[in-house]
């Protein structure tokens, strides 16, 4: 069988190059990242409607959510501060409701699940959790989660949570990240476990819990950007790996 194809999910671009249309816009490193694993990476218009979206998810063997603008708060309080509402850079109700829409689809029609930096924190909000609306307002620390100046380098590390499943693909027991978030995951959703930590406690990956895994074949996020440090450390490679690997293994 040829290359497995990854469903890739875009940002809202309000002008695009073309007549300044409204277009979408996603990395070339994620499409990389997918395609030096062995993948086939496609990315998706950006829609609400449920059924093109199930469209989507029957053709594809594996999604992947990408990164992106802040997740809504109301979505998950609906009764925030509008103080602190104001310091979030929301990504707009089309990509929220596209996101949530295509994960309750992606429930209903199972495949592997690859989640990064906003992916990670709408896994789960989708599943029941919460978030920190404004990470450095509402869990100062010593780490400095938000340097985009540096998005390339590592800037901390995260400690593997011991005797998850995705500990057994990162083979190591620590490595550097960068860290380029605003917001992150606060109350973690029932059907989830930590996998990842930061020194401050933040949590920078998850997967199901063993009791929860029929809800999709296989699954794992981090908070931070792997494909951006593909040419650096190995486990952003091995991350990438794994999930090829779980889409090849779970083909419908």
């Amino acid at each position: 069988m040829g290359r497995p194809l990854i469903l890739v999910t875009p940002s809202p671009q309000d002008s695009g190059v073309e007549l300044l249309d409204p277009s979408i816009s996603v990395g070339n490193r994620y499409l990389d990242a997918v395609a030096d694993a062995g993948g086939l990476p496609l990315v998706m218009p950006l829609t609400t409607d449920r059924s093109r979206l199930s469209e989507y998810v029957e053709a594809a063997d594996g999604v992947m959510l990408t990164g992106g603008d802040d997740i809504d708060p109301r979505i998950y309080q609906p009764e925030i501060d509008p103080a602190l509402l104001g310091l979030c850079d929301c990504a707009g109700p089309v990509r929220d409701t596209m996101e949530l829409t295509l994960l309750d689809v992606l429930f209903r029609s199972p495949r592997p699940l690859l989640a990064i930096c906003r992916g990670h924190q709408l896994v789960n909000v989708a599943l029941g959790g919460t978030l920190y609306a404004d990470l450095p307002s509402q869990r100062p620390g010593e780490i400095r989660h938000a340097q985009m100046d540096r998005r390339f380098e590592t800037v901390h590390e995260v400690e593997v949570v011991p005797g998850t499943a995705s500990a057994g693909f990162w083979k190591s027991a620590r490595f550097g990240v960068n860290s380029t978030h605003h917001q992150a995951v606060h109350r973690l959703a029932d059907p989830l476990q930590a996998t990842l930590l930061a020194p401050d406690g933040v949590i920078e990956g998850t997967e199901l819990r063993p009791e929860h895994r029929d809800l999709l074949p296989w699954y794992s996020s981090v908070q931070f950007h792997p494909e951006r440090l593909t040419e650096g450390p190995p486990e952003p490679a091995r991350f990438f790996a794994a999930f090829i690997r779980a889409v090849r293994s779970f083909r419908p």
